[in-house]
């Protein structure tokens, strides 16, 4: 009997012989170490193994006996029986056999690397791991930077024992695995001397909402349990998938506050130790650009790799290190992604805000939905009697001794750590809303006190004292037919996007760059481009928000870029049309840096905004890190499916105008398929339809604005706000004449104002004119799509009956 297999000899049909991890380690280095993919070597014990340590110990029929009626809710009980049984396996010797095929697997490992007793990791390897319906992952023991035969077989005695951890045997209760009929596998692979550089984990989709056009890559200084565990808030980077060969589509970069990290113990007391992390590295990303797109590529290919064994689209749960010796990049664990892959798509469930609250605390938000509860703030495992169901969970960190409190709750509050902490990844399998990172919570937020737990503001999740009324809209997109008319979306909030983009649409017909530039950027472009000139108070202010970067513009031109990119990957290969600023002076003025390059005017609604500014020597050279940032997100990232479109263009001429400005950043319609549509919201736009038509590729309608200015009416006056009102006939005769006119001229013609989101009779008044789209504000997609189905309907019965 073969106790011992070298992970070379494995492949994943080994499940049943070493477990999912350790076949996994096998199948990565046939398999994908030839294309380019570094994976550490190592061997792994078999369950025969641990099978025949309990038959020679006599050790089954006790630990049954002690298993016998053991009840996860009784904490303490489980803590005592588990206790007992590790005691017991720890003191049973290990088979002679099985010793002396591991110290001589170990020597091999050890010269192999060029050493007489190298440092490896030793991980458990459960046999029905990983499965499509289950996940051993985390429940057994992990013992890093051992060295030395004897040290490793006590580890691998230890990892044994660890099967029968609190957690590990209340998992398998909950998932329904006799405790007997799963063994253990130990893995012994070589150490990756990552706690000199970095190392983190790798999603395959957005482990959020499930979208599966993006790798998210996660990283922190040290080694990987300190991101696997959840004890530190990681940077994280998106990466677009479709266009990763060819172009460097690295999304969105976020700065994790990497708290602590893990290194090797050189005091010889213990094997690793956790130490913090200096203020200035926190301050910086703790991995390049380039190794993440090389991760992101080498995480697509196992992807595909494991897609094609499994014969279906296989997103992928990836540890990766980086040594800090060596600076190579490896793989060290790959698995099946067990979360949102076993979620069903398309039902999708849109939670709004609809009362108002001042904030508690603030932190990452998991999942996108909302809970009103009672607070319940506990320290420790030990008070799972004082969680009641249906209370909101606040503590300062969880692992996985805390799931049978969390299977309680109706949403969880973590002060520590980040969207791959063990807080996280429960809360989107049990499917309810989390915080995490939530500094203060556990202070700011009283104990038994009523709060409101809400994920649905995009990435920031955000505590509320009291019940804070919302809405909840279910949409099922596999019932929903589509439209001849496309409907698309409007997006203000790119850290949005990967969830709207699941949503039944054709596109983004309005992605607003000022909401990119204040959630994004934060600083006036000119307080950039003309630093110099600010007095030293704004300077410090710019300095303070662009920390990390020597050249302001380029730090304008990455965020801003990161935002575009974010909203254009997420809906990638739909069109996305990015509508160019339109901040008004005094919104321009409120930016950082902004008040010394803004006049005062006395209606900024009519002034200097949309394309009477891009062409102003006022704001050129604003508006031209504006175009490089589009530049960077269709030739950098390859994302063409970006298009462009001009705000409140007055005449033809400015338009020209302002397409020669794009010209002189490199921006030329036509080039790269690039298309500059115009948006259709002064009478000019109307009454010169056909002149603008021979400028740009098409028009959106800007109802709100078209609406005012048609009728004369300041939407923002209460006076005469009721005369406010975008189904009045002048209005619809312009958009009616909008509509021939551009048609044509063979020019499209969508609408991206309020009025098809507020008054479905709008939308199906443009539908029986022709409009080629509709762009609408996510909660009104579904409704907006039946009526716009039945226009089309009664149109269709019509014509035939004709």
């Amino acid at each position: 009997m073969q106790f011992v297999r070298r992970f070379a000899e494995l492949r994943l049909k080994d499940v049943p012989v070493v477990g999912g991890k350790n076949a996994s380690l096998g199948e990565l280095l046939a398999e994908l170490v030839p294309l380019g993919v570094r994976v550490p070597d190592g061997f792994a014990t078999t369950a025969d193994a641990y099978r025949e340590l309990l038959r020679r110990s006599e050790l089954e029929p006790t630990i049954r006996d002690i298993l016998r009626d053991v009840r996860r809710d009784d904490v303490d009980d489980l803590v005592r029986r588990s206790a007992r049984i590790r005691e017991l396996v720890m003191r049973a010797p290990l088979p002679p056999e099985l010793e002396k095929e591991i110290a001589s697997a170990y020597r091999a490992l050890s010269r192999a690397y060029g050493d007489d007793a190298t440092d490896v990791a030793v991980r458990s390897s459960a046999t029905a791991e990983d499965l499509p319906n289950a996940s051993f992952a985390g429940q057994q023991e992990s013992f890093l930077n051992v060295r030395g035969t004897a040290a490793v077989l006590e580890a691998v005695r230890k990892a044994f024992a660890s099967l029968f951890t609190p957690r590990a045997i209340s998992y398998r209760l909950d998932m329904g695995f006799d405790h007997m009929q799963v063994a253990l596998s130990v893995g012994v692979q070589k150490m990756v001397r990552s706690d000199l550089a970095s190392a983190g984990v790798i999603f395959t989709l957005d482990p959020d909402t499930g979208h599966r056009g993006v790798v998210l890559v996660t990283s922190s200084f040290g080694l990987g349990e300190s991101v696997v565990q959840g004890r530190v808030v990681p940077d994280s980077f998106y990466v677009h998938k479709a266009t990763l060969e060819r172009f460097r589509p690295l999304l969105w970069k976020k700065l994790g506050t990497k708290e602590v990290r893990l290194v090797y113990d050189a005091s010889g007391h213990r094997q690793v130790r956790e130490e913090a992390v200096p203020a200035a590295e926190r301050e910086r990303l703790s991995i390049s650009d380039d190794d993440v797109l090389e991760l992101a590529r080498w995480s697509v290919r196992i992807e595909e790799h494991y897609g094609k064994l499994r014969g279906e689209p296989t997103p992928m749960d990836i540890e990766w290190a980086k040594d800090g010796v060596s600076g190579e990049l490896f793989i060290v664990q790959a698995r099946p992604e067990t979360v949102q892959s076993r979620r069903a798509a398309p039902k999708q469930r849109l939670y709004e805000l609809a009362g108002h609250a001042e904030p508690l605390v603030t932190g990452l938000a998991i999942g996108d939905a909302v809970a009103s509860a009672r607070a319940r703030v506990i320290r420790n495992p030990k008070q799972i009697a004082e969680v009641l169901p249906g209370e909101i969970l606040v503590t300062e960190i969880t692992d996985p001794d805390w799931e049978p409190i969390m299977k309680k709750a109706a949403g969880i509050v973590t002060e520590r750590g980040g969207r791959t902490s063990h807080a996280a990844i429960v809360a989107r399998e049990l499917g309810i809303p989390a915080i995490v990172g939530a500094s203060g919570a556990m202070t700011k937020i009283t104990d038994g006190s009523v709060v409101t737990l809400s994920c649905a503001q995009a990435d920031v999740g955000v505590v509320y004292p009291g019940e804070v009324a919302f809405k909840v809209q279910e949409i099922d997109a596999s019932q929903l037919a589509r439209p001849r008319t496309k409907v698309m979306l409007n997006v203000g909030n790119a850290e949005q996007a990967f969830k709207l983009a699941l949503l039944p649409s054709d596109g983004v017909g309005l992605a607003r760059m000022e909401f990119i530039f204040a959630g994004w950027v934060g600083v006036h472009p000119l307080a950039l481009t003309r630093y110099a000139t600010l007095s030293l108070e704004e300077q410090r202010e710019v300095d303070r928000v662009t920390r990390g970067h020597a050249d302001k513009t380029a730090y304008f031109v990455d965020r801003l870029s990161q935002g575009i990119a974010t909203i254009a990957a997420a809906f990638h290969p739909r069109p996305a049309i990015l509508r160019f600023s339109d901040f008004k002076t005094n919104e321009y003025a409120k930016l950082v840096g902004g008040a010394s390059f803004e006049p005062t005017e006395e209606n900024p609604m009519l002034g200097w905004r949309g394309a009477s500014r891009y062409y102003h020597p006022g704001y050129k050279d604003g508006f031209l890190l504006e175009v490089a940032a589009v530049r960077r997100v269709r030739e950098e990232m390859g994302l063409e499916n970006l298009k462009v479109m001009i705000p409140f263009c007055r005449t033809p001429e400015e338009g020209e105008r302002v397409l020669a400005t794009m010209r002189e950043g490199g921006l030329v319609r036509g080039q790269k398929g690039l298309e500059v549509y115009v948006m259709a919201e002064i009478p000019s736009n109307i009454i010169l339809a056909e002149r603008f038509a021979q400028v740009f590729d098409g028009f959106s309608i800007g109802s709100n604005d078209l609406t005012q200015l048609t009728l004369g009416v300041d939407r923002d006056s209460t006076t005469v706000a009721p005369l406010f009102d975008e189904r009045n006939e002048a209005v619809k005769w312009s958009c009616a004449h909008l509509l021939e006119v551009a048609h044509r001229a063979g020019r499209k013609v969508g609408i991206c104002g309020q009025a098809p989101s507020d008054y479905p009779d709008f939308a199906a008044f443009l539908v029986e004119r022709g409009i080629d789209s509709v762009s609408l504000a996510a909660d009104a997609v579904v409704r907006t799509t039946l009526r716009i189905l039945e226009v089309e309907g009664a149109m269709d019965r019509k014509g035939r009956k004709a």
